[in-house]
């Protein structure tokens, strides 16, 4: 059997750093190196990257890296990694949207500038990444441009609400009870005109020794007054006593009857939660007293719940032992501050009371902290506040638990800021675009939907939604601000951008064998700006590509040097049959069908994996021949612009990490990454072949947010070069340089 021999960090950074061994020179004599360092030691044959280039057979190549731009300022051993083995760099982050663009619209330039100074001192290229992109953008500030226009009204004025008439034509349940003294001839009838008929031949005492219920099953809530009219004669003027209520709470006042018919008006709060009645007490009076009808009725001022479009409703068909058996979450694009102080605010309404819980999450650490739950939801809408100070870092979930409830809880205009900040950290709050992205909840069961229109909550105020076409112009605006404030800074030192980024989707709704491009029907909108949505899916590529022409020459840049790419990944994808690479290249046709847009290149960002399993793996090496033949058919320019490599056992594998890597399996990620470059060779013709831009320098480290702990780069994370460095410089010549460290078949120890 053969015992593999893991990667140890024994090597030097460039050809020239690693052209003697510490030992050779100190020791005066020969010692035997150790198998797991001497298997390694072809590597220091190698020169430095770009050196293998043949200009004369490619003269239009770049070689390229991807790094931190604050890296490269710093001029530290990431700046000597790429003044000497690249010739180009493209910027992981710093040249993108939101690491520029703050949630008032500033933007600042000031790490581009320094980029861009530092890269002409090294005399190295940079390729623009990205001026068009749907994922890390201000969402903050751009869906702001957009928003509804809201006109704050007059304060409304209350309203009538009627929640009880009785008529006593059709009403004929007033008798529900009647007390009155043993052999007294008082009575209580409907007379034929239809009148509550009420009779008493002589004063009874205590007054309320004559007492009778003239109304029933009338809705009470606490805390509400209540207006009872009453339209009545008596055969004198005299006093009553009304009282409202339930038997546990029936507060009374007195109301003056007089002999004609006239409206009477008392005010009561029983302040009870049930069905009660209205109650009317005349032993005090001798007479009759006639009584055509009965109307209660409070004020209220509109508060919405009508008519208020969308809003979030939170169900759960059965209570459950827990609370924590039906939650329902939204996740942060950030974390919150620890120690800084933040309010969650929201309109809701339930159909019972409750009180829902709420924890606060880190989702990378999968720990839950308890700030305390909200007040009571009440069947009415009413504002829920909840103050709280995240006391850990990394907490980017807020949690809504509700097992212990059945019901529904509406809620609608969430808003979640810091202290000091008015800006909403949860974009997707008033779900007015008809849906409830964003927001999700555990299985099995459901446990959220968005609500029919008009069963959100309104304010008084007027809400004007934006003109799709202002919406447009806006739009273009804001771009043009962004791609203006870029080509100055650049200067027209940045001849080669991604245009757009990523823009096609992986699906084909319409079946027409094209993938549609990313839009807010099948991604996050609550994550990602899709500008599509607003720009239309042509007039957005065309704008971008109209935009950095014009902001390039006007910014001193010559013209003719400027190349724009579109950039996308999984165009080497085997399973669709390269189904992503096909409908690229059909919506660059569709974008330049207007005989005025020109896309100079596409990128296709390579962020593959060897597959151990051979057939896998084979089924990949033919993919991608098949995706450079799609691309060099287009005629457009074609770069490599984002490659880097993993190892996975088969095809949709978890990728294995550094530590388990062999170095035979190392040895085969070296051929892998030659047969790529040779294809791009081989296939892609001269003047198409724009260049090759590796993504990972090193091997990503445990606690990256990119491919954490695999073996994704040609050096590892201590600068030694690794056999994939050997095999990239392989492709680059289009042979092999030096052969490398045959492992025995045998044990070797290490």
């Amino acid at each position: 059997m053969k015992q593999y021999i893991k990667l140890f960090p024994m090597l030097a950074l460039t050809a020239v750093m690693a052209a003697s061994c510490a030992d050779d020179e100190i020791l005066p004599f020969d010692v035997a190196k150790p198998e797991s360092i001497a298997q390694y030691e072809y590597l220091k044959n190698y020169d430095v990257l770009k050196s293998y280039v043949d200009r004369q057979a490619h003269p239009g190549f770049r070689l390229g890296g991807a790094i931190g731009a604050n890296d490269f300022i710093n001029k530290g051993v990431v700046y000597e990694l790429i003044r000497t083995n690249f010739d180009e760099m493209t910027p992981g982050n710093e040249m993108k949207y939101a690491s520029i663009v703050n949630d008032e619209g500033v933007m600042n330039f000031t790490t581009v500038t320094n980029f861009i100074e530092a890269a002409k001192e090294a005399g190295v290229t940079i390729y623009g990444h990205t001026l068009g992109w749907h994922a890390q953008q201000n969402l903050n500030y751009l869906n702001g441009l957009i928003a509804d226009q809201v006109i704050e009204g007059e304060p409304a004025e209350p309203v009538e609400v009627e929640d009880a008439m009785f008529d006593y034509s059709t009403y004929t349940s007033y008798n529900y009870w009647n007390q009155k003294p043993e052999g007294s001839e008082a009575s209580i009838s409907i007379s034929e005109e239809g009148y509550l008929h009420i009779y008493n031949p002589e004063v009874i005492d205590p007054f309320y020794a004559f007492q009778y219920h003239v109304a029933d099953g009338i809705p009470w809530k606490s805390g509400i007054s209540y207006n009872i009219t009453i339209m009545a004669k008596a055969s004198e003027s005299t006093s009553i006593t009304v009282a409202a209520g339930s038997w546990a709470s029936n507060p009374g006042t007195s109301v003056n009857i007089s002999s004609d018919w006239s409206e009477k008006v008392v005010t009561l709060s029983p302040n009870v939660d049930e069905n009660g009645f209205i109650m009317f007490q005349t032993g005090n009076f001798a007479g009759t007293i006639d009584v055509q009808w009965i109307k209660v009725s409070h004020m209220e001022t509109p508060m919405g719940g009508g008519d208020g479009g969308y809003c979030m409703e939170m169900f759960n068909d059965e209570e459950k032992p827990n609370v924590y058996e039906a939650q329902n979450w939204y996740t942060l694009s950030e974390p919150l501050e620890q120690g800084t102080a933040y309010t969650l605010s929201f309109m809701a309404k339930a159909t019972s009371d409750y009180a829902p819980d709420f924890y606060l999450k880190n989702t990378s650490a999968d720990t839950q902290y308890y700030p305390g739950g909200f007040d009571v939801i009440t069947s009415d809408w009413k504002q829920i506040t909840k103050n709280f100070t995240p006391e850990a870092s990394g907490i980017d979930q807020l949690i809504f638990n509700f097992g212990t409830f059945a019901g529904t809880i509406s809620v609608d205009d969430i808003s979640l800021t810091a202290a000091g900040s008015s800006t909403n950290l949860i974009p997707n709050s008033d779900f007015e675009s008809g849906n409830i992205d964003g927001w999700t909840y555990w299985t099995p069961g459901q446990y959220q939907r968005i609500s029919e229109y008009g069963k959100g909550y309104v304010s008084g105020d007027q809400v004007v939604p934006m003109d799709p076409e202002l919406k447009k112009d806006t739009l273009t605006w804001a771009l043009d601000n962004w791609i203006t404030g870029m080509m100055e800074a650049c200067g027209g030192y940045v001849t080669a951008w991604d245009a757009a980024n990523e823009t096609v989707s992986g699906e084909d709704k319409d079946g027409d064998g094209i993938y549609e491009l990313q839009n807010a029907s099948n991604g996050d909108p609550s994550t990602n700006f899709y500008w599509t949505d607003y720009l239309g899916d042509l007039d957005y590529v065309r704008t971008i590509i109209r935009l950095a022409r014009e902001r390039f020459a006007e910014f001193g840049g010559n013209p003719s040097d400027l190349k724009l790419f579109i950039n996308d990944f999984n165009l080497e994808s085997w399973w669709d049959g390269n189904q992503k690479a096909r409908s690229l290249v059909e919506w660059i046709r569709r974008w330049e069908s207007d005989g005025v847009t020109k896309i100079d290149g596409i990128g296709t960002q390579m962020h593959v994996s060897l597959k151990l399993n051979e057939n896998d793996q084979k089924a990949q090496e033919d993919a991608i021949v098949n995706m450079f033949k799609i691309l060099a058919e287009s005629g457009k320019l074609v770069k490599i612009s984002e490659l880097d490599m993993g190892v996975t056992e088969d095809a949709f594998s978890e990728g294995l990490k550094t530590e388990d890597i062999t170095y035979d399996i190392q040895l085969k990620m070296a051929d892998f990454y030659k047969f790529i470059i040779d294809k791009y060779f081989e296939i892609i013709p001269q003047a198409q072949q724009y260049g090759i831009t590796q993504w990972c320098m090193t091997d990503s480290p445990a606690d990256s947010g990119w491919r954490g702990g695999e073996p994704v780069g040609l050096w590892d994370l201590n600068y030694n070069r690794k056999p994939t460095y050997a095999g990239f410089a392989n492709g680059l010549a289009g042979r092999e340089i030096v052969p490398p460290y045959a492992a025995p078949d045998e044990v070797v120890t290490e």
